[in-house]
């Protein structure tokens, strides 16, 4: 089969394209036909090095497709059922093996492009709002990059739950998007400080809880414009990793919460992994959740699909498609 391997931490030039042999599913396994796979931010830091791993290995957290071949234990799927997955290495080729308690059914309501787009994302967006916050009606959130694949996922279920959203976006077209997707107010960062607006926008009082998957370039000014006791969630470092922070500094600003939570640990059971996936299921299926695929690569042009992202480019979800 054709796959994207990492053979050394570097740039997307280290994506190489080649041959490899198709995996064969073991104990508890499934193999999948690979018709999507997601494009995310960890991919990058896996590719550069920032989460080392043993080399060679394929890239890619999220796919979706149809089972091909079933470990010798395995009694939940069968033969050609319409699967998706996240939190297993390997999407970017033609097949993947993948532990079967980490794979959902997809309903027909919902293609297998929308489910690759919503496996990673999308379940991010979902503990996002309903786990490491919940947000309420009396809530405003900031959500960074509100026109990326997660925020724009994140700004329909925080607007679902009630909340109001601030957004931030680097573009009109991105401010359009965001809007489109329900959110309240939007600071474009590149024309005025997004801490300062904040701030008028909630006349001195802050928000209730920051998103945040910028890291370096947004850390601080979010604690900023967290009003007290707030919550400031960082999930990502697409700017580079934060400083790390005196505890005295959550205190000072006033009893802030600060949590660096993982999908891993909010996709640890099976239960919770197959409740997330068929909310966001139901919800797209019922129209109540919008699914925005930006661009789509072939599975061959991988190294520019990073550039794109890295590039902040990205408005929705990238997909590869082998």
């Amino acid at each position: 089969m054709k796959a994207i391997r990492v053979h050394d931490y570097g740039s997307a030039d280290n994506l190489v394209y080649e041959s490899v042999e198709q995996p064969d599913p073991g104990d508890g396994q499934v193999c999948i036909r690979i018709e999507a796979a997601g494009l995310n931010f960890i991919d990058i830091y896996q590719r550069s090095g920032s989460y080392p791993g043993d080399v060679p290995f394929i890239l890619g957290m999220e796919g979706a497709g149809t089972i091909a071949a079933l470990g010798p234990d395995v009694t939940d799927f069968s033969i050609g059922d319409r699967v998706a997955y996240a939190m297993v290495r390997g999407a970017y080729a033609e097949y993947a093996v993948v532990p079967a308690w980490r794979v959902v059914r997809v309903p027909d309501a919902v293609n297998l492009e929308q489910a690759a787009a919503l496996m990673l994302q999308g379940t991010t967006a979902h503990y996002l709002s309903e786990s490491a916050y919940p947000l309420g009606a009396a809530d405003t959130a900031l959500v960074h990059a509100a026109a990326g694949g997660v925020g724009l996922l994140l700004v329909q279920l925080a607007k679902r739950r009630g909340a109001r959203v601030i957004g931030t976006c680097s573009t009109v077209e991105k401010e359009s998007l965001a809007r489109t997707a329900g959110a309240d107010e939007i600071v474009r960062y590149t024309e005025v400080d997004f801490e300062e607006a904040v701030l008028e926008l909630t006349n001195g009082q802050g928000v209730s809880v920051v998103y945040d998957s910028v890291g370096q370039d947004t850390f601080a000014k979010s604690l900023n414009v967290l009003q007290p006791r707030g919550y400031m969630v960082l999930y990502g470092q697409s700017s580079g990793p934060v400083d790390p922070v005196d505890p005295q500094t959550l205190n000072q600003k006033g009893s802030l919460f600060l949590t660096r939570p993982s999908l891993s640990h909010y996709l640890a059971a099976r239960e919770e992994i197959v409740s997330r996936a068929n909310d966001l299921f139901d919800w797209v299926a019922d129209g109540e959740l919008q699914v925005r695929i930006d661009r789509i690569f072939p599975l061959a042009e991988a190294a520019d699909a990073h550039r794109y992202m890295e590039q902040r480019h990205t408005k929705g979800k990238v997909l590869l498609i082998p």
